[in-house]
């Protein structure tokens, strides 16, 4: 697939999504009032998400990737430049604008990372930041010199992905790693990274997520919990053959693969979901890491939560409007297809259809038809979560449990957000709106304490 293709299918898919997004919604509408009178229907439903419950539950396990490299090159991982030469160069990103708060912190983690200094440098694109970012930068510059900055200016376009396109051209890594402002980075990362990347299938890999402020409430107890869940049902379809995604923070992508795709797609308001697509469609694979994991900050109430999934839920919908008929035909292949069609299903369209089904059933003195198919789907989701939360946390059988009661009640959040989110896509315009997640950071503290207190 070459990227003029790519840029085409977005461009009439981008202009057209809320046509789209009524065709769509029309489709499940009938079909969900249909199965009321045709019930068979509800049994193939819930045949197809048996089968695939069932190739989750007996998947085959991964070998296991991140293996020691020979210590001989990590010892000392700068007393030996010519065995450092055969290692990748990484190019780690990150966009930040008004994140003077925590935008240290990012960067004293990734210039003091465990691996040659001469393999890895790390670039900061200022986003026309009207906060002290600016000043804190030029300052980390000389304490750190492998940081490099580039200044976006006030008629910058194209948001994160726009940035990263930018700075892209001025990098030098085989692969690229990017990171939201907040992240908190393992020392280890780009060591875990080396024996992944030596596959050659592999076109990026997704660290897990976890919560650094977890503790703080339940609403960011229930975040754990979901990235949790996340990673491990990515880690069964990945085994099964399937769709594995990128999560943008902590995410690492080979630049020939990135080159296949044309770059970040600056017509979306989630870049990495947008990337996933295009990367499965280009034949690459992605893998996905348990350990090490990359921290950042949770939202902390309902309206932080509310604005920040809207822009997920939205996000994750345009991309398959976008690219639907690149993903029905096939190049996938048939095992990634049939993962994504589920997963499109189950996340989106199930949800959706309680709305007809609700309607149809009132209408009919009808007993619902989709709560067999939801119940399935929520209790095999609860396990995943357990699941998740032992392998994630280390944590007790019992506390596992209790953790995913209480998760899979926050978890209830997401059917508004997609409800709402795909009418308001039916009747408003194509919007490429991001509303920024505002970070806590370390605040003063963190720039005293790597001597930065002048600012």
């Amino acid at each position: 697939m070459h990227e003029t293709n790519f840029r085409s299918s977005l461009h009439s898919g981008g202009d057209r999504r809320r046509l789209k997004t009524i065709t769509i919604l029309a489709i499940v509408y009938g079909l969900t009032i249909s199965l009321h009178f045709a019930p068979w229907m509800q049994w193939v439903l819930l045949g197809l998400f048996a089968i695939h419950a069932l190739r989750l539950i007996f998947a085959p396990p991964l070998p296991d990737l991140v293996t020691q490299v020979t210590s001989t090159n990590f010892a000392n991982p700068d007393s030996n430049p010519e065995l450092n030469k055969d290692l990748p160069f990484f190019s780690l990103l990150a966009s930040a604008k008004n994140e003077e708060a925590v935008i240290a912190n990012l960067v004293k983690n990734l210039c003091q990372l465990d691996y040659p200094s001469d393999r890895f440098e790390v670039w900061i694109v200022d986003d026309n930041s009207s906060d002290r970012t600016p000043e804190v930068l030029d300052l980390l510059k000389q304490k750190y010199p492998q940081l490099k900055t580039l200044r976006r200016g006030a008629d910058a376009q194209g948001g994160k992905s726009g940035a990263l396109n930018q700075v892209l051209a001025l990098t030098q890594g085989d692969i690229v790693g990017v990171f939201d402002a907040d992240a908190q980075v393992p020392n280890d990362v780009l060591r875990s990274l080396v024996p992944v990347f030596q596959q050659a299938k592999i076109g990026a890999v997704q660290l897990r997520k976890a919560i650094a402020n977890a503790t703080e409430n339940w609403w960011t107890a229930g975040q754990s919990a979901e990235m949790a869940l996340d990673l491990c049902l990515q880690d069964l379809r990945i085994r099964v053959g399937g769709v594995g995604e990128l999560r943008g923070n902590g995410q690492f992508v080979r630049r020939k693969a990135l080159d296949d795709c044309g770059g970040w797609n600056e017509q979306t308001i989630t870049d990495d979901l947008d990337l996933t697509i295009r990367l499965h469609l280009n034949q690459w694979d992605i893998a996905c890491l348990n350990f090490p994991a990359v921290l950042e900050e949770g939202v902390v109430n309902a309206k932080q939560l509310w604005h920040q999934r809207n822009r997920w839920a939205e996000g994750g919908f345009q991309r398959y409007l976008d690219y639907w008929s690149l993903l029905v035909s096939g190049k996938m292949g048939f095992l990634k297809t049939f993962d994504a069609s589920l997963f499109y299903i189950n996340q989106y369209l199930l949800t959706v259809a309680f709305i007809p089904d609700t309607i149809a059933a009132i209408l009919l003195r009808h007993n619902p038809m989709l709560p067999a198919i939801a119940g399935f789907s929520l209790a095999l989701t609860s396990v995943t979560m357990a699941f998740g939360l032992r392998r994630s946390y280390q944590v007790t059988w019992g506390q596992a449990i209790i953790q995913s009661a209480s998760g899979m009640i926050y978890m209830l959040h997401w059917i508004p957000i997609i409800g709402s989110v795909t009418l308001r896509m039916c009747v408003l315009p194509k919007r490429l709106k991001w509303v920024k997640t505002q970070h806590q950071g370390a605040g003063d503290n963190l720039l005293e304490e790597i001597g930065l207190q002048e600012i």
